[in-house]
Order: C-alpha cells, then structure tokens, then sequence
C-alpha cells in the first residue's frame, strides 16, 4: 500500500504536470465512470464512484471513491473525499500496486488545474483567488503558485469566513502572502487566476466580474444540478476543459449555458489532448479570458497512478 504520505511527497506539482502532460501525448485510453447516489440526512447527497481506465498494453487501474460533503462539518476529522486506487499491469494483469485514493485525487484533482493553467494563465500572473476552503484548497493554491511562480498574493474565500481563515493560517508558501477575504466580487476583480472548488449549485462568479486577461479555473460542479459561474463567463471567455468525454452534456459550468444558447458545443476551444499535442493553441494574447473546466475522469487517476509508480521506481 502506497500511503498518502508518500502519495504526496512523490507528487511535487511541476514534476506532476509535465508528466500529465506526457500522458496526454500518449495513445488513446479507455475509461467510463459508475455513480451512486444517495440522500444525505442533511439534504446533500452521498456519492459512491468506480472510476476504471485501461490504457491497452500498458496499465490498468480503477479507483473507488465516496464523497461525503457533510463530512467536512460533522467534526469526525474525515475528508469529504476519500478512496482507494489499484493498480494493474496491462501487459499480462498482474496487481501492482494498492494506492491511497484520497491523497491520489487531491494531487491528480491540483494537477489537472494547474496543466490547465500552465497552457492558459499569463505567465506574468499575480494574484490568485481560490474560492472554496476545503481540503481542494490548499492543493489548487499549491498548483498554481507552483507552475507560475509570479503569483505572490493569494485570496482565499469562503462562504463560511472562519473556514477561509482557517486555510490562510495554516497553509505557508515561501514568498506568498495568503489571506482570507469576505469580499468575493473585489477579489474576483482583482485575480489574474480564479480556482474554485465549491459545491455550489447556483453560480458564484460573475462573468461581469472577471477583469481582461483572467484565468478562471472551475473544479466543484461535477454534476449537471452544480454550477459555479454564470453564462456570461462562457460568453466572454475561450472555452477549454480536461477532457470533452467526461465534460460534454455532464457537469452543469457546460451543459448549463449549453442548454441556455449561451454557449455551444463547438465553441470549446480544446482539452489537454489538444493542448498537449498542439492541435489547439492555449492562451493568443494578453487580454483575453481563458476558461477550464476541470471534470476528472478515471485516465487522469490512471495517469496519476502510472507516474507516481515511475517515481518509486516501479515498471
């Protein structure tokens, strides 16, 4: 069992990063996901998810996942998320290695953003607003900040201010000033890179908000019901996203203005295959806004998988 520990001590975001991007470049891999649901006493809901990917003749993983939103507010110290990834020699099936699922999606979840904003942020960027203060949060800072180091000032806001106090306080970056903010459409304003990472079904971010050459990162609204901007942030905005498979017609930053006219299909500029293989140009000027849709999807965990097994030296 890889612990998450070590999960996290093999993951460093750049090195992360260029390896996704390599993943990318590979052949194409097959991958679907499986969803169940039930209502929480809370009125949220739990979620239990079988993530499998199979990249033919090279590797085969599935990760198992529950998220518990109310975990994060019930005091027994467990994360909403939490899983378990098994990874498999796709050459002949033999078991490679048992994974801690929970530290896996955090850093393959961060990775995936920032490979997103490594094609799209203005490599002169400044400041960062991360809205959301869960346990995404100071993965999504240490991201970005990490693949542009220009960023020296991070926002972090939160419906609950204490909790966006809480991640200032306790997550230290050397060079980096963190502070929790109470005024979100200030800071909207002000950033040059947005993430969020909310379970939001109503929109958060303003697309009136967002100042000329901005970078706006959307991680939360994993379910077609969740949003977390509005339709004037895909109007002013070029459109790209992780993967068009596990975005297109299921999370509702998309399939929301899609159904509206807002938006249309087409108008997706491109996802990290495109990206990383140049088939779609990545941010053209300084001006412009750039939109990612971060969906996930069971080849990322497999990705991930596949990397951190180079790190320790595996085949």
């Amino acid at each position: 069992m890889v612990a998450g520990d070590e999960v996290h001590r093999l993951l460093d975001y750049p090195s992360l990063v260029e390896g996704l991007k390599q993943f990318h470049l590979q052949d194409t891999h097959e991958a679907f996901d499986v969803h169940l649901a039930q209502p929480a006493p809370t009125g949220t809901e739990n979620v239990f998810l079988a993530l499998p990917a199979w990249q033919r003749d090279e590797a085969i993983g599935i990760k198992l996942v529950t998220v518990f939103p109310d975990n994060e507010y019930t005091g027994t110290g467990l994360p909403s998320v939490q899983g378990v990834y098994a990874l498999f020699d796709g050459r002949n099936g033999q078991p490679l290695a048992l994974m801690d699922g929970t530290a896996l999606t955090l850093r393959k979840t961060a990775g995936d953003s920032a490979t997103g904003a490594s094609f799209l942020a203005r490599h002169d960027a400044q400041t960062m607003l991360m809205v959301g203060a869960g346990a995404m949060a100071p993965h999504l800072i240490m991201a970005h900040t990490a693949i542009r180091p220009s960023i020296k000032t991070v926002h972090v806001w939160n419906r609950s201010p204490e909790r966006a106090a809480t991640v200032a306080a306790e997550l230290s970056l050397e060079g980096i000033t963190i502070e929790a903010t109470s005024d979100l459409e200030a800071a909207v304003r002000e950033a040059d890179v947005i993430s969020c990472a909310t379970m939001a079904t109503e929109p958060l971010i303003q697309g009136t908000w967002l100042k000329p050459g901005s970078h706006l990162d959307l991680v939360g609204s994993y379910q077609k019901h969740m949003r977390e901007s509005d339709d004037e942030c895909v109007r002013r905005a070029r459109i790209y996203m992780d993967s068009r498979m596990f975005t297109l017609g299921r999370v509702g930053d998309i399939s929301q203005p899609t159904e509206s006219g807002a938006m249309t299909e087409d108008e997706v500029v491109g996802d990290l295959f495109d990206l990383s293989r140049g088939q779609c140009q990545g941010r053209t000027s300084d001006d412009e806004i750039t939109l990612f849709k971060n969906s996930g999807g069971g080849h990322l965990d497999l990705g991930t998988a596949r990397f951190l097994m180079e790190r320790l030296g595996g085949s």
